[in-house]
């Protein structure tokens, strides 16, 4: 794993949305032997602002504030990474609630404190598990199978794991449903997204049980973020364009088309500040794309806004 390309001046952009989005990648770092596996989660990008990449048997951190790489772990004989992920920085050594999906359909919950750490077993789905994600107040977990199906599990009285039976089972998806990304503001809204014969995005809202929305991508659907710093999701895409797109939510309205891998988008992550968005290609390159840059110019004028003006104070 080694620094390919870093952009040194300002690239061609695209106004859009009151904003500018540079439409070249502002580094790209080398990443041979990553898995090219629709069901496989290769990536992530922690608190601390290390990124965590699997490259075959090989896991490496990358440092985004000093660009250092080093070699985590090699796994023995023919093994390989299936998954991984960084501590959200909430906790601290917090796993006591992780969760696995398995080939065959069923979740399980682990609490690695005790020797027997599987806690329970869930079973709604027919086919592999593709995607598992706690919603940001952990009340709901979503699992996205290969059967096309998407689950929301309500979480436990405890806190630590979720009920057996589902609250909602959604059918709507022709495909499978890998993407799956929680609404860091509107805790009850979940995005999901499906593969090659269906490409929809879907917005779900726990609430009501409902689709808010629904947009054909034209594209496999391989990846889905959250934007805080605009209000926007953007999407990874693999056939048959390979390329990232930044919608506005509500109304999921197109805002930019990020271009540059020549094979499909595996896998996004958000840097902590929430500025780029790192896609792992199986093109075997990591791109980071600097496409939610507050405007500091912007954020001082709405901050000047918000405070009291001295015209409306009034003096007792």
């Amino acid at each position: 794993m080694r620094v390919l390309y870093t952009q040194t001046k300002t690239p061609a952009s695209v106004k859009s949305c009151n904003r500018y989005i540079p439409q070249a990648p502002d580094r790209i770092l080398d990443a041979p032997d990553i898995i090219d596996d629709y069901y496989l989660n290769l990536m992530d990008w922690g608190a601390n602002n290390i990124l965590a990449a699997a490259l075959g048997s090989h896991v490496y951190l990358w440092n985004a504030g000093t660009g250092k790489i080093e070699e985590l772990m090699e796994m023995s004989g023919n093994d390989y990474i299936c998954s991984l992920g960084m501590d959200t920085g909430r906790r601290f050594l917090g796993c006591w609630n992780d969760i696995s999906g398995s080939r065959s359909g069923q979740i399980i919950h682990h609490d690695v404190r005790q020797r027997d750490h599987i806690v329970s077993t869930l079973s709604g789905h027919t086919q592999e598990i593709c995607g598992l994600k706690w919603s940001t107040d952990g009340k709901y977990l979503a699992s996205g199978g290969n059967d096309n199906v998407l689950n929301i599990w309500p979480a436990a009285s405890n806190g630590h794991h979720t009920q057996n039976q589902t609250l909602y089972t959604f059918t709507a998806h022709q495909a499978a449903v890998k993407a799956l990304a929680w609404c860091p503001w509107q805790p009850q809204i979940l995005a999901s997204g499906g593969g090659t014969a269906d490409r929809h995005i879907r917005l779900w809202n726990m609430n009501t049980g409902s689709c808010a929305n629904a947009i054909d991508t034209k594209s496999q659907v391989c990846g889905l973020l959250w934007s805080t710093n605009y209000k926007e999701i953007i999407s990874g895409h693999g056939f048959a364009n390979n390329q990232l797109i930044i919608w506005k939510y509500p109304g999921m309205t197109k805002v930019s088309e990020l271009t540059g891998h020549t094979a499909r988008v595996l896998h996004l992550a958000m840097s902590p500040d929430g500025s780029t968005v790192l896609s792992a290609g199986a093109d075997e390159t990591l791109r980071l794309w600097k496409c939610f840059v507050k405007n500091t110019v912007k954020t001082k004028e709405e901050k000047t806004k918000s405070k009291p003006s001295v015209l409306n104070t009034c003096i007792r």
